[in-house]
Order: structure tokens, then C-alpha cells, then sequence
């Protein structure tokens, strides 16, 4: 049993990024089926901020926080098959704890890292690429020559929908918050931009000949359901994926009616990666794109004790591709 104490990043009530706390304790036990890894990078998802704040509320109080990573296997379970000591791996979608020196993960959340893909790619991309596969393969199927419209465009998520999206031949539409963004996006691959202080449904449609967006993607909710809506093409898709500036609510099926027979989608990853071999799957697709040029950006790269600052940046939404800690 590994006896090493690991420093964990924890919080006992729900609020701004203030109440996050640094505590040091012995390792936790490994329950059956369960790795434990040390943690060579952590990623900072909008998912995390959600646990924080109470919008998603944890399985209890005090609560650890992340579920994304990329380390190395130190101690296996003893019924489990599929890994061992001194495998690369990354996950997502652990139990809540990856803001951690050490983190024990089911073996179904793992997958195996190769090792032409490093800690920081891996824990920095791996969820915004298995959700930019999952958004354009399962969720959606946009084909080559599809105009689509897609906001937080220079988010990490963003930033691999624009290179994804660009690979496929597909239109892509970024909605970003400034003129730097609006850059970042189309460098990425974005075929136009749209700053998120404009009238997007009317740029969007403008940008389509009066048709709107066949497929839009919507990270931000709240905010900008109203707007999407507005921009999605008659008989087209909307998919509401993230809610940055808070939850849909009260959506009525009359109004996706008069806005043109739309299909709305409120997707989940985990529900189409819950299989670990379609889990595997996807995360070789992935590492596979990034041989082929696919880029993951790294905006921030700070110390594990800077987490409080990571979710200050995050939420100033100031930032532009991923937040990775180190531990």
C-alpha cells in the first residue's frame, strides 16, 4: 500500500474560488478496481466551477475537486487487469479529487497514454477532445460544406472545434468575447467570427444568405440560449452543451416550433463514453488528430497550489485555450 502523504486541494462549503483549501493527508485506500496515480499534470474544466459553487453539488462536504488528469500508474488494485505500475495514463470524468499529487481512478476511467503524447497535452485536452468528437460525430453529424456556428470559440474547447471542424470541411462560425479571440479563433480555423457584444443572429445570418447555422453549439447558456435559438437554421440543431453563465431553464417545445422545427440536445460526455472500450476509443482518435497537426492550446500552466487563481482566471472568461495545474 502506498503510505507517501499527498497534498489535495479540497473545499468545505460552496462559494467563489476563496473557499478552495490546500490540505495534506495520508493517501487514500484504493477500492476495488481502482489506480493510483501520480499526477504529472491536472486539468481545469468549467465542470469544476460548477461542483465549487453548488450549481452541480457533490456526493458530500468537505469535497475534493477535478476529474481530469494525466500521471503515472504507482499502485494497482488487485483485481485490476487492464493497467500496472509505471503505465503512462490519462482520465476523465474520475470521481471528483484529480486537484491532487496522487488520485485514485476507477480502471474503466483510464486510458492508456502513448508516449508521443506528453502529461500537459493530455491533461489539458483529452475531455475538450473526446467533447469535440462526441459533439461532431455522436451528438451531431455536420458534413463537409455545413455552416455551423459555435461560441466560446477560442475557449479550449473551441479552439479544437475550430482545427476539428476546419479538418472536416466543415463552416465554422466562432463567437468570441474580443478582437484577440476573434484572431486566435480563425488562426485556428474558424471561417468567421462574431464578437459575443454583436447581434449574432444577425451576423449569423448574414453570413448564411438569411439561412442560419444548421448545427450551433452553445457552451454559455443562459445568457445566450435566446440568441442561438434565433440562429439556428429552420428544421436545425441546437446543441446546448455548458452553462458558463448559468442553466436553461423553462424551455418551452412551442418555442423551438416557432423558431423553425429546431431539435434541441442538452448532450452529457459521460453518457457516451460510459463504455471504457468506446472510452479508448475515442481518446486514440484523439491522440491520433493530434500526430496529424491538432493542436492543444495551453493558455495557463500554473502550480497546483494556484488552484484558487485558476478558477479566477477561468471564470473571468478572459482566457484563451486550456488551464493545466502542476503538481
Amino acid at each position: 500500500m502506498n503510505t507517501d502523504n499527498a497534498l489535495r486541494v479540497i473545499f468545505r462549503s460552496h462559494g467563489s474560488p476563496s473557499v478552495l483549501e490546500h490540505l495534506s493527508s495520508p493517501a487514500n485506500p484504493l477500492g476495488p478496481g481502482e489506480v493510483r496515480i501520480r499526477n504529472h499534470a491536472i486539468g481545469v474544466n468549467f465542470i469544476d466551477t460548477y461542483f465549487r459553487s453548488g450549481l452541480y453539488p457533490p456526493p458530500a462536504l468537505p469535497s475534493g475537486l477535478g476529474t481530469e488528469g494525466a500521471g503515472t500508474v504507482i499502485e494497482c488494485a488487485e483485481d485490476v487487469t487492464h493497467f500496472r505500475i509505471g503505465d503512462r495514463v490519462a482520465y476523465v470524468q474520475s470521481s471528483l479529487g484529480a486537484y491532487a499529487t496522487q488520485h485514485c481512478v476507477d480502471q474503466g476511467r483510464l486510458v492508456h497514454l502513448p508516449d508521443d503524447i506528453s502529461f500537459t497535452a493530455a491533461a489539458g485536452g483529452l475531455l475538450k477532445g473526446l467533447t469535440t468528437i462526441c459533439l461532431f460525430n455522436r451528438v451531431s453529424q455536420p458534413k463537409n460544406g455545413d455552416t455551423v456556428l459555435f461560441h466560446a470559440a477560442a475557449g479550449g474547447v473551441g479552439l479544437l472545434a475550430c482545427q476539428y471542424a476546419k479538418r472536416k470541411g466543415i463552416r465554422l462560425i466562432g463567437v468570441v468575447s474580443t478582437k484577440a479571440k476573434a484572431e486566435l479563433a480563425r488562426s485556428a480555423g474558424a471561417w468567421a467570427t462574431i464578437l459575443a457584444g454583436e447581434d449574432i443572429a444577425d451576423q449569423t445570418r448574414q453570413l448564411t444568405a438569411g439561412k442560419g447555422a444548421k448545427f450551433v453549439y452553445d457552451s454559455v447558456g443562459r445568457s445566450t440560449w435566446q440568441a442561438s435559438l434565433n440562429s439556428t437554421a429552420s428544421c436545425g440543431h441546437l446543441i446546448s452543451f455548458g452553462n458558463s453563465s448559468g442553466p436553461v431553464e423553462n424551455v418551452a417545445l412551442a418555442q423551438l416550433a416557432r423558431a423553425g422545427s429546431l431539435t434541441v440536445s442538452r448532450p452529457i460526455l459521460f453518457d457516451y463514453i460510459s463504455e471504457p472500450a468506446v472510452l479508448q476509443s475515442y481518446a486514440e482518435e484523439f491522440f491520433q488528430c493530434l500526430r496529424e497537426g491538432l493542436k492543444v492550446q495551453v493558455g495557463e500552466t500554473l502550480p497546483l497550489l494556484e488552484a484558487e487563481r485558476a478558477h479566477e482566471l477561468l471564470e473571468s472568461r478572459n482566457t484563451t485555450g486550456s488551464i493545466v495545474l502542476i503538481p
